[in-house]
């Protein structure tokens, strides 16, 4: 192969190596549900 074949192929595993890894970290780690709680007044609002 030449030095530029090598080159392309090295860039390709690598970008393919770096998506794949992302990827799998965006399937891998779940956001924490928190619970909110906001109480409001009642003077808020018109009765």
């Amino acid at each position: 192969m030449s030095r530029a074949t090598s080159f392309l192929v090295l860039a390709v595993l690598l970008a393919g190596a770096a998506v794949g890894g992302l990827f799998y970290l965006d399937r891998a780690v779940e956001p924490q549900a928190q619970t909110v709680e906001k109480v409001l007044p009642d003077d808020q609002f018109s009765r």
